[in-house]
């Protein structure tokens, strides 16, 4: 048997190799992928589907957008025919068959240990930046912020598990089940905080900027590869100068102008319905993949005195928790639905253009702190309440002390 297996190796020829197929469909540019929702909701709950005219008309699941479609590859990769991106699928990198924390790394170890990684026979792999990472996010997913028990049943994740390896946080080895922060190329730019890193979280469907060290050591991160469409994320605007902005690269068209005013998510929605400007009556409320699609990771209050958009767009300035000027949160038509009973769908997705704020002081609930800092950067996406007293979070909410902003601001966009 030896002999055999010999023989047939010293056989092999170089013509006889056979290189591995690339499938990678010819993309460039920023084509967002849809969100997944196709359920509605109102202030609390699934509903049925309202009709034009009705309260919550106009959200996520109501308009059509490109939707998820993954090709297995078979070789340890997956691609995405909407974006041309070709991913790493699994978080099991040690390749023992278990996706845990043994798996991670910090993230100075994962930006070394890139150039040995040859996945699939390519070795051009690179981590994603925060956009092309927030591709793969669905809001089909349940959030678990709050969620006490260490059973998985019946839990979603923000990731589509047919064609990806997932798992929660590792409680055998101390973390939460939250604990899924998959770090990107972003880093925050503000030099009001230490260093953050923006990372996509699969168990609660967030995007925040996440510290390197966590309590003196190295934060391990989980982290999914990607090689193709260099272009990916990256804007393409034309100004059309009649209050619009147009992205070539993503196909939409955005009012140059935001609301002026916060407002709760319902009348968000219906300021979208029926709008008429620049000779265009179809502008709705953007999902939460297309309004982050318009951040700008290299612009900040601190860095740019902006917010985290390109100097085209005007924004509406504010006054944060902290009493400094700031620019606003807004709100997407995606509800980020999550596990608890009874009010899965109380929760909107916004994105910060402006400071992320969370009130740190410790414990903050007790005391009625006052130390507001920017907790998770200009750029994270998260989630508020769609309606009800703001006063209620007037210190935060969370562990981190969330600033809850119930009243956001709106831009709309159309398809170009």
């Amino acid at each position: 048997m030896l002999l055999l297996l010999f023989v047939g190796f010293a056989a092999c020829t170089k013509d006889d190799i056979v290189e591995p197929v690339d499938n990678l469909p010819d993309i460039s540019g920023f084509p967002i992928v849809g969100t997944n929702q196709t359920t509605c909701f109102n202030n609390i709950t699934e509903i049925s589907a309202p009709g034009v005219g009705e309260e919550y008309y106009g959200q996520d699941a109501q308009y059509s957008s490109n939707q998820v479609s993954y090709t297995d590859n078979g070789d340890g990769t997956v691609t995405d025919n909407v974006t041309g991106l070709m991913w790493q699928n699994t978080l099991d990198h040690n390749g023992d068959g278990v996706i845990n924390y043994d798996d991670k790394l910090s993230y100075d170890e994962i930006l070394v240990m890139i150039d040995t990684v040859s996945t699939g026979g390519h070795n051009d792999w690179r981590l994603p930046n925060i956009k092309e990472q927030y591709s793969l996010i669905i809001f089909s997913g349940r959030d678990i912020s709050g969620y006490e028990s260490t059973s998985t049943d019946g839990l979603i994740p923000f990731v589509n598990t047919d064609y990806f390896g997932y798992a929660y946080g590792d409680t055998d080895a101390g973390e939460r089940l939250i604990d899924v922060q998959c770090a990107s190329t972003s880093v925050y730019v503000s030099q009001e905080v230490e260093k953050l890193v923006f990372g996509v979280n699969f168990a609660d469907g967030r995007i925040k900027g996440y510290g390197t060290q966590m309590r003196g050591e190295d934060k391990a991160f989980n982290y999914l590869l990607v090689r193709g469409n260099t272009t990916y994320g990256v804007n393409d605007f034309v100004d059309n100068d009649n209050g619009t902005i147009s992205d070539q690269a993503t196909g939409l068209m955005w009012m140059q102008d935001d609301s002026g005013e916060g407002m709760i998510w319902k009348d968000a929605l219906s300021l979208a319905e029926g709008k008429e400007f620049a000779g265009y009556s179809d502008w709705r409320l953007p999902n939460a993949k297309e309004l982050q699609s318009l951040v700008d990771y290299t612009r900040s209050p601190a860095s740019s005195s902006s917010a985290a958009i390109d100097p085209l767009f005007n924004c509406t300035t504010i006054s944060n928790e902290a009493g400094n000027e700031d620019y606003a949160f807004y709100w997407s038509s995606t509800t980020h639905s999550n596990m608890m009973t009874g009010n899965e769908g109380g929760w909107g997705a916004y994105v910060a253009f402006g400071r992320s704020m969370g009130n740190m002081t410790d414990p903050f609930q007790q005391q009625g702190g006052t130390n507001w800092i920017d907790v998770h950067g200009a750029g994270s996406q998260r989630s508020d309440p769609k309606d009800g007293d703001p006063t209620e979070f007037e210190n935060g909410h969370g562990p981190q002390g969330d600033a809850i902003r119930i009243l956001n601001f709106v831009r709309l966009v159309r398809n170009n």
